[in-house]
């Protein structure tokens, strides 16, 4: 090895992570995917050729290559406690007294001190709390909250978290280093999780926390890489030598070290000026791109923290300020249990209509029968019902001391409610699952899914048609769809020439839809609309990807094993292979096409960020966010500082407005036609 290669190996690390610095923390990426995507090729390939040159740092080293076996418990080498909840402004006074007292001040409220009257208001992200150790400026360590002395060892998966950084940013870093944050899952990345689960029958996460902290446990680095977890840095612990005189300076130097820390922060000089910083963010927290469920409070001086110390539970010295939790009791009517596409049987208990963050619930999902069990739930039964951030709102507990003497107890079926057909549980999963092929509730589903926006994209074809068409046995399998005629569909109830016709020409229309559509609407298990991109990236056509076995399709990035295996499984089924052929013959894609438009793609939007909003009035929200991509821009969820554009339609809601205070551009669909066609007079920076 040259010291030439050395160095280029050196370089290359420096770029990537200066690079990963900018885009996952700053929000602000200052190297194209693209460009981003061969530094980081050529590394892989120097460090393949001499191992040697891997460093723990290395940006190639952020996800393991195997499933870890299980976690090792270490104990914390400063306890990580929880806080002191106060649950309003008045509870907040006393917590405040409460200190005061215990320094021996006065109850009237002279605290003697600026220090001592001085806070830090933060938001209380609601995810999951680790302890991370860094030796000589390297990330060595990476552990769960735990019980507070001990917690799980886990570096592997903690290194998947690109906005924690493997080596300190900054000079002589002192020698041990103790950050402690929240990782959890922004609402966007929970959203598209549950939605792909709901695609393929499985089970709903039930909230973005739940969702971080199993996400953390997860043996398998790449399924937790996969996830897109992020982290807010909230607290710092230096060696003796390094010490720091305010809770404030510590946020500061964490972002100089290279942490993302939450931009909201306030001090606060008083007890009234917490309770504002309270009051506002109880209704803009709802606008922000994470949950959150209060606001932590912590006295600003270090050497007032240390003369208050901890009791057994909590530091005397912060204590978090909660909201209400969206939650309301009412009475469960019923329990039915619906069947998805992939055969996942699922109870859903009907409530007595509830007014809950807004919306009238009267549906709550039960998961499986497992949850049933655990709740010891009953038809009849007064409940509590959350919705946090959920798609559907969840049971969270009983109150059986109002249970009614006539509550029925609920056992899962044995046999599916639509064919009739013994259910099984599968090993090591929590479902009931219908496994008859033929069964009318497994192929409405896979029609709905294959008609779905996101798939093959076939207007008029709604749920009650696809009820019809399996009803009257005009169709017994996606291809079928493709032999309907206009005469045919003129038999069904109030179908008329006009609206058949309508029906047949979108179905023709579909065969055009690219093979990234095609794996997508096949419906397979586990197989959401952006891995469907990815596989059919790796394998441009469905002849490569039957030959592909699953471990080399998890050695794809953000492939995991459970999808893996799926695949691979899927496409040694006879009867999924005989599927294919016929869809081939009808004229479907199962080809990538290679655009030469796209190898020397616009970069006119090149280092601007967009955000699209609304109903807009020609184009769909995928084709708009389409085109900007195309044209070299990138595409956010949430409007921020750094947002450059916002293209808003009608009923644009919340994003609008915070655009409007942050000063964003706002522009309409017609603008960003325009400029794409380079029209100078409509927006110039």
């Amino acid at each position: 090895m040259t010291p030439e290669i050395q160095s280029r190996a050196q370089q290359l690390r420096e770029k990537i992570q200066a690079a990963s610095y900018a885009y996952y923390v700053l929000d602000n990426p200052d190297l194209e995917d693209s460009i981003y995507d061969r530094l980081y090729r050529e590394l892989q390939d120097l460090e393949s050729q001499y191992p040697a040159l891997i460093t723990p740092d290395s940006p190639t080293q952020r996800v393991g290559e195997r499933p870890a076996a299980g976690f090792s418990s270490v104990r914390h080498n400063i306890p990580l406690y929880s806080l002191e909840n106060a649950f309003d402004l008045a509870e907040f006074a006393k917590w405040e007294a409460g200190w005061q007292r215990h320094l021996g001040l006065a109850l009237s409220g002279a605290v003697g001190t600026k220090e001592s009257a001085e806070y830090v208001c933060e938001l209380k992200i609601d995810g999951s709390a680790i302890a991370l150790t860094y030796e000589q400026g390297l990330l060595v360590r990476g552990v769960t909250r735990g019980d507070g002395e001990s917690g799980e060892d886990i570096t592997q998966n903690i290194r998947t978290i690109r906005s924690i950084p493997l080596k300190l940013n900054i000079p002589n870093p002192p020698p041990i280093v103790e950050v402690r944050g929240e990782a959890f899952l922004p609402i966007a990345v929970f959203d598209q999780l549950n939605q792909e689960r709901q695609q393929t029958g499985e089970q709903l996460l039930a909230n973005p926390r739940n969702a971080a902290a199993g996400t953390l446990r997860q043996l398998d680095p790449k399924m937790v890489a996969q996830r897109k977890l992020d982290f807010f840095a909230y607290t710092l612990h230096l060696s003796d030598e390094a010490q720091i005189n305010y809770h404030w300076e510590s946020l500061e130097l964490l972002q100089q070290m290279g942490f993302k820390v939450n931009p909201h922060r306030e001090l606060c000089a008083d007890l009234t000026a917490v309770g504002a910083y309270y009051d506002r963010w109880n209704t803009e927290r709802l606008n922000l791109a994470y949950m959150t469920d209060g606001v932590v409070v912590k006295i600003n001086s270090i050497a007032l923290q240390q003369q208050l110390g901890f009791t057994n539970k909590f530091p005397r010295w912060a204590v978090a300020l909660k909201y209400p939790a969206e939650e309301a009791p009412t009475r469960v009517i019923d329990i039915s249990v619906n069947v998805g596409r992939t055969g996942a049987i699922t109870p859903l208990a009907h409530l007595a209509p509830v007014q809950l963050a807004g919306t009238t619930v009267q549906r709550a999902t039960l998961h499986n029968g497992d949850r049933i069990a655990q709740l010891d739930l009953r038809i009849g039964d007064t409940v509590i019902v959350r919705k946090a951030g959920e798609i559907i709102p969840e049971i969270v507990r009983v109150l059986t001391d109002l249970r009614p003497s006539g509550a029925q107890v609920f056992k899962m079926p044995t046999h599916c409610p639509a064919c009739e057909s013994i259910v099984i549980k599968p090993v090591n999963e929590a479902v009931l699952r219908c496994i008859n092929p033929s069964c009318p509730a497994i192929l409405k589903g896979s029609l709905v899914h294959w008609v779905s926006r996101d798939a093959l994209d076939i207007s008029g074809l709604g749920e009650k048609l696809v009820e019809q068409l399996v009803d009257s046995k005009f169709v017994n399998s996606v291809a079928d769809l493709y032999d309907l005629t206009v005469p045919k569909l003129m038999t069904l109830e109030r179908m008329g020439e006009k609206s058949a016709t309508k029906i047949v020409e979108a179905i023709a229309s579909s065969k055009s839809k690219p093979w990234s559509r095609v794996l997508y609407g096949l419906g397979i298990r586990h197989i959401g609309s952006s891995n469907s991109s990815i596989l059919t990236e790796k394998y441009p056509s469905v002849d490569r990807l039957i030959q592909a076995n699953a471990a080399q399709i998890e050695g794809i990035y953000g492939v995991g094993v459970e999808i893996a295996q799926s695949v691979s499984t899927w496409f040694k089924q006879p009867l999924n292979l005989a599927l294919i052929d016929r869809l081939q013959s009808v004229g479907l894609q199962f080809e990538q096409e290679i655009s030469i438009e796209n190898n020397d793609a616009s970069q006119l939007f090149a280092g601007k960020t967009f955000v699209v909003t609304g109903t807009l009035p020609t184009l769909k929200r995928d084709e708009a966010k389409a085109l900007i991509q195309q044209n070299g821009g990138k595409m956010t969820d949430s409007i921020s500082a750094k947002t450059d554009y916002l293209v808003a339609g009608e009923k644009a809601g919340s994003k609008l407005a915070k655009a409007e205070k942050l000063g964003v551009k706002i522009i309409a669909e017609s603008d960003l036609l325009a400029m794409i066609k380079n029209d100078s007079s409509i927006i110039t920076d």
